[in-house]
């Protein structure tokens, strides 16, 4: 009696906002995760060749801004879903 009003009660819930909170999080792990790799990355080449650090961190800005932009436009379409 108790597990089918839980089941009952778990099939009346919309899970349009739960799958977008999820979706939006997953998407703010990966941008984070990506960033850092970027950093790490930049981080060791500057490491192997000193003289091409300006090179190498304006490529890390660079790439940096459209994981960013892309983090972003993921997010808004996770939230966009939940309306």
């Amino acid at each position: 009696m108790l597990l089918s009003t839980i089941l009952l009660q778990a099939a009346a819930i919309s899970w349009g906002p739960v799958a977008g909170a999820l979706g939006a999080a997953i998407a703010a792990l990966a941008a984070a995760w990506g960033i850092g790799k970027i950093g790490q990355s930049a981080m060791e080449s500057i490491a192997r060749q000193p003289e091409a650090a300006g090179n190498i961190r304006t490529a890390m800005l660079i790439i940096g801004a459209l994981v960013e932009g892309a983090c972003l436009f993921a997010i808004l379409v996770c939230l966009l879903a939940v309306v």
